[in-house]
């Protein structure tokens, strides 16, 4: 019996065709391009991405909304609320680590092995431009395509959406966030417009298990405050990037403020039931606003697009007769906007610490 010869059977010939095709195809088809990003460095990153690590909370949480399922890892582990509201796929990611402070680096194992498409680098101008140059070292040898994002404040939102809506190829998804940003930067100004000074509510924004740290007016962390129309009562300015500097109780009291924001569940709980707060005229008066915080605090630590709730949350609780906002409906909205989450009522009131 003679034995076939392999190489002249239809479906060799097919096969070996449709090689050849894929070969010459795959250079045009993993042709990368090349992008401007937020400092200016030209990158060259592949025409199409979906496998994407973002190293500090705020760019890892403006990926999110995007799409969860283009991020690669996450910060650090996740607390119980994250693990409630946001999604499945998000809940599941690796901890690659990254620029979160408290001593946490990047985890390169996990890095190199989830395999990303480009490596994103949260840029605040100069407040951070020396830790990104250290990550830039370090990742160096590992050939990704770093690309570095950069908003300083909430205002910087709107071009931060749309830097990545180009470089996710996700233009019609930015141009839905982008249409909330700008709606928000919009009203609250307008509707705060021409408030005097001395009728702005003056606030301390505690800080800590105990409420005993903060930060205060210019900081990154406070930037709310002014833009909701209050007046931070600690007017020196931050010290450190970090911020979260000690001051004593008698202090605060001596500040007497209007309004008592809080971070903590803990502080909460102690300031309005510990008598050595009630010295304070918003405790007495039942003026200390407990901040929301899930999945991700809408005020600060870390800052990320939830702010872009919190403004108009803390706007209303300081000017409810110049800020109109229903607070159930507004968080259901902006939690399926944003988050991919459809809230319930009772889960709605939840998240505002009802």
């Amino acid at each position: 019996m003679i034995a076939a010869d392999r190489s002249r059977l239809p479906w060799r010939r097919t096969a070996r065709g449709a090689l050849l095709v894929l070969l010459l195809l795959a250079p045009s088809l993993a042709r990368p391009r090349e992008l401007v990003d937020m400092i200016g460095h030209r990158v060259r990153v592949p025409d199409r991405i979906e496998r994407v690590a973002a190293l500090s909370p705020p760019a890892t949480y403006l990926v999110y909304a995007f799409d969860p399922g283009l991020l690669v890892g996450l910060n650090f582990p996740l607390r119980d609320g994250e693990k409630r509201f946001t999604a499945e796929a998000y809940r599941a990611l690796p901890v690659l680590g990254g620029m979160v402070g408290n001593g946490r680096n990047i985890n390169l194992e996990v890095l190199l092995a989830a395999r990303p498409d480009v490596v994103l680098l949260w840029t605040r101008g100069w407040a951070n431009d020396a830790i990104n140059e250290q990550y830039e070292r370090l990742l160096a040898p590992l050939n990704l395509p770093l690309v570095h994002v950069r908003f300083d404040g909430i205002a910087d939102y709107p071009a931060a959406i749309s830097f990545l809506g180009t470089l996710l190829g996700r233009q019609q998804r930015a141009g839905v966030l982008n249409a909330y940003a700008r709606e928000v930067l919009a009203q609250v100004p307008a509707a705060l417009r021409g408030i005097p000074a001395a009728a702005r509510p003056s606030i301390y924004y505690a800080e800590g298990p105990d409420g005993l740290a903060t930060d205060g007016e210019g900081s990154m962390h406070t930037e709310l405050i002014p833009l909701a129309g209050g007046r931070n009562v600690r007017p020196t300015p931050p010290s450190t990037m970090m911020g979260m500097e000690e001051v004593s109780l008698e202090q605060v009291i001596a500040y007497d403020p209007d309004v008592v924001l809080v971070k903590e569940a803990m502080a909460y709980a102690q300031i309005r039931s510990d008598p050595r707060w009630r010295s304070l005229r918003a405790v007495r008066e039942g003026r200390v606003l407990m901040i929301p915080s899930q999945p991700f605090n809408w005020f600060d630590r870390p800052p990320s697009f939830m702010r872009l709730l919190g403004l108009r949350w803390l706007a209303h609780a300081l000017h409810p007769d110049r800020v109109p906002f229903d607070e159930l409906a507004e968080t259901r909205r902006f939690y399926r906007l944003f988050l991919g989450v459809e809230l319930t009522e009772a889960e709605a009131a939840e998240v505002l610490c009802r």
